[in-house]
């Protein structure tokens, strides 16, 4: 039995197929060890979101290669996507799989090893010391295909996250990813819903759907479904207790969608709109497709149908050209919106974007600057929401034990996915409880 390790980065997508990929090893008789392990195989689901990502690909490919010299590593996903369209792939990786291949992982591993043996390396690259590599990857942005990938049981007991859509068309002016995930391609609702029947049977009562652009769900279906759509399909599922959505853009909000939405009584009001900047100046730099009255408007929006539903988003400090007014319109709109979290991101040059040859870069020190500036006030937003909640009934989704402030608590989320502990000498593992926030159980960090 050969011995396989993974390991994720970036984002929930990622995570999803690196969970897929693992279920896949598992079916075909692999041996699921810890990455810091002795593996026979490495896999690594690499971003390529920022500098940043990339470096942190590289080291987490460096490191299986270290551990084992002569185990094989496969380095997946975004990074490598990108580094062999411009054929600048790192020499310790053994395979390479780009995305919308992933679903082929175990066919791929049987080739390379069929190869090997065989020493037929036709589609390889040799390197100087007699080693080789074995690339399989597509023209990601000229594929209609969504990849067919599938789970029955996540890394969370409690919560799933589901990936119904890949690809993004908006191309902002920051962004790398629309050219390593390709055009918007959406899941067959079917085949969304197959899955998440399967998972809410083996006692997951929570569903996040996720996507590269959610927002975009079904607009390249024939037959005219749209992420709404999909939401009133899966609330059906019987034994599915809870629907949550990941980063959604604010153009999907309507009067509809809200008021659809509110009927709902599975679905949770917690919406992350990715915001980028409260600067119209700046979101036009950014190749954003609304204002920041726009965006505003779809706020309100929200509070109108759910009273006091949780409201994050991402801002981008010390983007190209923000001057220090730019920024100061950014504070007072993030101030005036008054967001349960507010995430905050300096502002990172990513070359094979238009943003990176823009004139006007911000320094390191003024991002920085800047970013303080907003986690702060960030800090006390997310601590005047809360603090509303004292004294309220909620309902929480009970996820695991902890010791916390040396008591022994059971920990969950809201609705809001607001993190509280509470204490009972019942099993409460996986349960969906309503409790009163105060002296018994309390919101935590």
């Amino acid at each position: 039995m050969r011995k396989a390790a993974l390991h994720n980065l970036g984002c929930k997508v990622n995570a999803y197929e690196t969970e897929a990929m693992q279920e896949m090893l598992e079916q075909n008789g692999y041996r699921i060890v810890p990455f810091q392990e002795t593996a026979d195989v490495y896999i690594i689901n690499t971003c390529t979101v920022t500098n940043i990502a990339d470096r942190k690909s590289r080291q987490m490919i460096h490191r299986a290669r270290r551990q084992n010299p002569k185990a094989v590593v496969v380095a997946a996903g975004c990074y490598v996507q990108k580094e062999c369209d411009q054929d600048g792939l790192d020499s310790e990786i053994d395979i390479v799989i780009g995305n919308n291949k992933k679903q082929e992982l175990i066919s791929i591993l049987e080739k390379y090893w069929t190869r090997v043996e065989t020493d037929d390396r036709t589609k390889e690259k040799s390197f100087e010391d007699g080693r080789w590599q074995y690339r399989e990857s597509i023209d990601i942005n000229h594929t209609k295909e969504y990849e067919k990938l599938k789970l029955t049981r996540t890394a969370e007991h409690t919560r799933a996250y589901i990936k119904v859509q890949d690809g993004c068309n908006q191309f902002c002016s920051y962004c790398i990813i629309p050219y390593v995930r390709g055009r918007v391609r959406s899941r067959r609702p079917e085949d969304v819903m197959d899955e998440i029947k399967d998972l809410a049977k083996n006692g997951y009562q929570e569903v996040v759907l996720t996507g590269i652009h959610l927002s975009s769900y079904g607009i390249d279906l024939e037959d005219g479904i749209d992420l709404l759509e999909l939401i009133v399909r899966i609330h059906e599922i019987k034994e599915l207790k809870r629907i949550r959505l990941g980063s959604l853009e604010p153009g999907i909000i309507t009067e509809k969608f809200a008021a659809t939405l509110a009927s709902l009584p599975k679905f949770c009001p917690h919406f992350h709109l990715s915001l980028q900047s409260g600067c119209d100046d700046t979101l036009k730099r950014m190749n954003r497709k609304y204002t920041s009255g726009e965006f505003y408007e779809k706020c309100l929006l929200l509070r109108k149908y759910f009273g006091h539903p949780a409201l994050t988003t991402d801002i981008i400090v010390g983007f190209p050209g923000e001057t220090q007014e730019e920024f100061e319109s950014t504070k007072a709109f993030i101030e005036k919106t008054n967001f349960y979290e507010t995430h905050i991101f300096k502002y990172s040059r990513r070359e094979g974007t238009k943003a990176a040859d823009m004139q006007g870069q911000v320094s390191e020190m003024e991002k920085a600057a800047r970013s303080n500036v907003l986690i702060s006030m960030g800090k006390e937003h997310q601590r005047k929401y809360e603090t509303w909640f004292s004294g309220k009934m909620v309902e929480v989704l009970i996820e695991e034990k902890i010791s916390w402030q040396g008591k022994e608590v059971w920990t969950g989320h809201t609705k809001e996915y607001i993190k509280v502990a509470l204490q009972s000498n019942e099993n409460l593992q996986n349960c969906i409880v309503k409790v009163e926030i105060g002296d018994d159980c309390q919101i935590i960090d």
